[in-house]
């Protein structure tokens, strides 16, 4: 059979099933798999696993027992299904997370009713990230509607967390072997990049905690005190009129997407100190404030010299100041990441996207992070990418949608880039 008909007989499977691709995304929106604080994950993988079975899948429930966000109230279940082919090959791995943001405020339908209208589904997760779940899943089951013998295997699993680290869902996995070097050859992301954009990796993240120390006093008499709210926003001047213009004239060379985020950048995240705003009056002097920071920081750095850099700006600010102490802490270290030059599976999604939609794909790295951090760091697997129906920008919004063309279009070229990788389209 020529690779052109096994494309065509593929990409046939794919049209007869759009209507169980929108109504399968439907159902996990429907799903309110919310994180924090993880609501609903279990009935979510029991849905992903039960359709993997019916489709010729083995399926196993991998449970996070031991991590501090798993509880008996909001277990952390994540679900990989394994479909093997009659001959030896890679094993491509498609691997989309459970989880979504909390719906917030400001919308004008039901965030979880998955709703379909205009050639859009909307619902809270539909573009970040059920929609590419169902894509990945649909495009292993066009190979198998369509006869397709598979040399290798897929898996498909749908993990849990990412919306906060991953780090009970895939780093989880890459943990304990499930996803490794010399047992996983590809791993794909359906992140909705868009369709036509081949996600290569990441900027890297510090995020720290520093803590101002004062001295309390009564509010009367200030001058009795050392306002730690005071020093805090001294260093945060510095950060603002110091730091920032210095992040700023730093660039990548990666293409992180919007062109903006090619340049480090520092947001502080949140700052509490003294009273309570919106607690009883009390006359003090704040003897204690904190800032939570997020660093990002790009290839070309190091989290070392980052590191170094913030210790000593608040040293310089806070050491003339008398009374007043300073305490930096780590909370989250995420190293950046970015695909081999030259990796097959780059070549393999940039050929089927050619196919699907006539272009080729543009490469792109992301201004955030996502679960490729585990796949490369933990897992030591390097041929890893995001590829994904759904536009970035329209993640974490209300009124969050997904186009329905861009589901099927992201579903033919997961189909396609499968068969490339495990040499069916050789011929």
């Amino acid at each position: 059979m020529s690779s052109r008909h096994v494309i065509d007989r593929v990409i046939g499977e794919i049209d007869r099933a759009v209507d169980e691709i929108v109504a399968f995304t439907a159902e996990l929106v429907r799903v309110p798999t919310i994180n924090p604080p993880g609501e609903a994950y279990e009935p979510c993988a029991r849905l992903i696993g039960d359709r993997l079975i019916r489709t010729g899948f083995d399926v196993e429930y991998i449970v996070a027992e031991g991590r501090p966000e798993h509880s008996s109230r909001y277990p952390r279940v994540n679900v990989v299904g394994t479909r093997r082919g009659s001959t030896r090959g890679p094993v491509v791995h498609l691997n989309g997370h459970t989880d979504v943001v909390p719906a917030g405020a400001g919308w004008t339908v039901d965030p979880f009713s998955a709703l379909v209208r205009d050639g859009k589904i909307y619902g809270r997760g539909v573009c970040d990230m059920k929609a590419g779940l169902a894509a990945a899943m649909f495009a292993a089951e066009a190979l198998r509607r369509a006869d397709v013998a598979l040399a290798g295997a897929i898996e498909i699993s749908g993990t849990v967390d990412e919306e906060s680290g991953g780090f009970a869902g895939v780093a989880w996995l890459a943990e304990r072997g499930r996803i490794a070097q010399g047992k996983t050859d590809y791993v794909i992301i359906p992140e909705p990049l868009n369709v036509d954009r081949i996600c290569i990796g990441h900027r890297g993240v510090y995020w720290f905690e520093l803590t101002i120390g004062g001295r309390i006093a009564h509010g009367s008499m200030p001058f009795l005190g050392v306002n730690a709210i005071d020093a805090m926003a001294h260093v945060l001047e510095a950060i603002r009129t110091e730091l920032q213009p210095v992040l700023a004239a730093r660039s990548t060379a990666m293409p992180v997407v919007p062109a903006a985020a090619r340049h480090a950048t520092i947001n502080v995240n949140g700052i509490e100190g003294g009273q309570p705003v919106d607690g009883i009056q009390t006359p003090c002097v704040a003897d204690r404030c904190r800032a939570v920071f997020d660093r990002r920081f790009l290839l070309e750095e190091s989290l070392e010299s980052s590191r170094r850099e913030i210790a000593a700006l608040v040293q310089r600010i806070v050491a003339p100041l008398p009374g007043v102490t300073s305490e930096l802490r780590d909370l989250m270290i995420v190293h950046p990441v970015a695909t081999p030059d030259g990796s097959p599976l780059v070549a393999a999604l940039d050929r089927a996207i050619r196919r699907v939609l006539g272009k080729p794909a543009q490469l792109v790295a992301s201004p955030g992070t996502y679960d490729h951090k585990h796949v490369a760091r933990i897992a030591g697997v390097p041929h890893c990418v995001a590829y994904g129906p759904g536009e970035l920008e329209i993640a974490h919004q209300p009124d969050e949608w997904c186009r329905i063309d861009d589901l099927v279009h992201a579903t033919k070229v997961l189909a396609i880039a499968t068969l490339d990788l495990m040499g069916i389209l050789a011929g």
